[in-house]
């Protein structure tokens, strides 16, 4: 099994990106496209899970007012339970770490309630009650670095 983890840097990663979010979020999950590809893509860091060199997960960050924002963290079905969503969760918080702004960073994300176990192996920590987000059940979490 290979599994390789990269920043998108080309126009054609960013679509095989936003492909493996469509299967996941619009096609199986049943969000709305207009919800799922936002205002804010162009100012995102992208990056894609590869497995066998095959695009199988996507996800993205951004800074906010608010810190730094993890986003749309999305695994192709058959691909699940593979490690893979842990690797880009991985990359990213590495990426956000050496980003270049010293100082305490703070964290945050919306997490589907079955991915929560993901992040909180990440020491991510649940704030208040569920929420509904595209007609999906969500936890807040934060992560303070």
């Amino acid at each position: 099994m290979s599994v390789e983890v990269v920043e998108v840097h080309s126009e054609l990663q960013l679509k095989e990106a936003q492909s493996v979010r469509r299967q996941v979020f619009v096609v199986e999950q049943k969000v709305p496209l207009e919800d799922e590809i936002d205002e804010y893509e162009s100012d995102c860091r992208h990056y894609m899970a590869f497995f066998n060199n095959v695009p199988v997960g996507a996800c993205r960050w951004r800074v906010t007012d608010k810190g730094y924002k993890l986003e749309r963290f999305a695994v192709l079905k058959s691909y699940r339970g593979k490690k893979i969503g842990t690797l880009l969760v991985k990359k990213v918080l590495d990426d956000i770490k050496n980003d270049g702004h010293n100082g305490p960073k703070h964290l945050y994300l919306h997490s589907q309630l079955g991915a929560v176990a993901l992040y909180e192996k990440f020491n991510f920590k649940k704030i208040g009650e569920p929420f509904s987000e595209c007609d999906i059940m969500h936890y807040h979490m934060y992560l303070d670095i």
